[in-house]
């Protein structure tokens, strides 16, 4: 495995301080901030390692609190609500020095056979047709501003290939649906709660951007503010994270400096595996 995407699983997995708490640190991406996806995925990470090996997560809620500090650890603090028969239910609380700044609940099943139906997955090009976002970027890179350039340009764990790919320097008003393929870049251990894991961080890329989209503004655009505010993710049928998935996003609504974005993961063979929302700040600053 490469050494920047087993980095990643090592920061999914967290070191386990006691029965229900759990301490991880972070990847600094650039942003000046702890990304949303990774306490996301590590939150997730921390509940699944509390359930019996059996059952796997199916549905999660959570709320972002604070901003979080990259410099210092995150614990997180797991409460067991309930141990059913087929049902087990977490909360789990990420905080850095006294103060929460993410919270989760997840809930997991175990297998069971029942009734199916799915949409059906959007016809789109292949990933071996389009360009990655990094080669895109590199593309770019001689007028992309000095601070953004590293980030943009710089190799990551998961690989995304936009369908309609957007220029953040010349954002033009579009209508609020992407579509972008994306995957690990290299072979994942067989471990079906590590590939959740890896789903979770990766569904908060280019997710809440696509509010931005009808409006002709990016988050580069000055006097912009956007920030996650909430997330929630449906896990429907199993998959593998280092093979390729669509990523189905649209924005259906924004108000009150707030954008609400939904997405749907596709594996190629058009299975529906997950679906997830999330509603974040879109503040235009005069």
């Amino acid at each position: 495995m490469q050494r920047i995407l087993s980095d990643l699983v090592e920061l999914l997995r967290l070191e386990r301080l006691d029965r229900d708490l759990f301490r991880g640190n972070s990847q600094d991406l650039g942003w000046g901030a702890i990304f949303g996806g990774q306490v996301l995925g590590q939150a997730l990470s921390a509940a699944a390692q509390t359930v019996p090996g059996d059952r796997s997560v199916h549905s999660l809620h959570g709320y972002f609190i604070r901003a979080g500090d990259l410099r210092r650890p995150i614990v997180y603090s797991v409460d067991r609500l309930r141990d059913g028969k087929s049902f087990v239910t977490r909360r789990v609380d990420a905080v850095q020095e006294g103060e929460a700044i993410f919270s989760l609940e997840a809930s997991f099943q175990v297998e069971e056979d029942g009734l199916e139906h799915q949409d059906p997955m959007p016809e789109v090009p292949p990933p071996e047709a389009l360009r990655s976002e990094r080669e895109l970027a590199l593309l770019l890179a001689d007028r992309l501003p000095e601070a953004f350039r590293a980030i943009a340009t710089a190799e990551r764990p998961i690989e995304i290939r936009p369908v309609e790919p957007r220029n953040p320097l010349k954002p033009t008003a579009v209508e609020p649906r992407r579509h972008l393929w994306v995957r690990a870049i290299d072979t994942l251990p067989d471990d079906a709660a590590l590939h959740r894991y890896m789903l979770a961080y990766a569904s908060d890329f280019s997710f809440l951007g696509t509010a931005l989209d009808p409006h002709g503004v990016s988050w580069l655009t000055p006097g912009m503010q956007v920030a996650s505010l909430d997330h929630a993710m449906w896990f429907h049928r199993s998959f593998r994270f280092d093979d390729w998935l669509l990523y189905a996003v649209e924005s259906p609504s924004a108000s009150g400096s707030r954008g609400l974005v939904r997405g749907r993961f596709f594996d190629r063979s058009g299975r529906l595996v997950a679906s997830c929302t999330q509603e974040g700040l879109i503040r235009r600053r005069k």
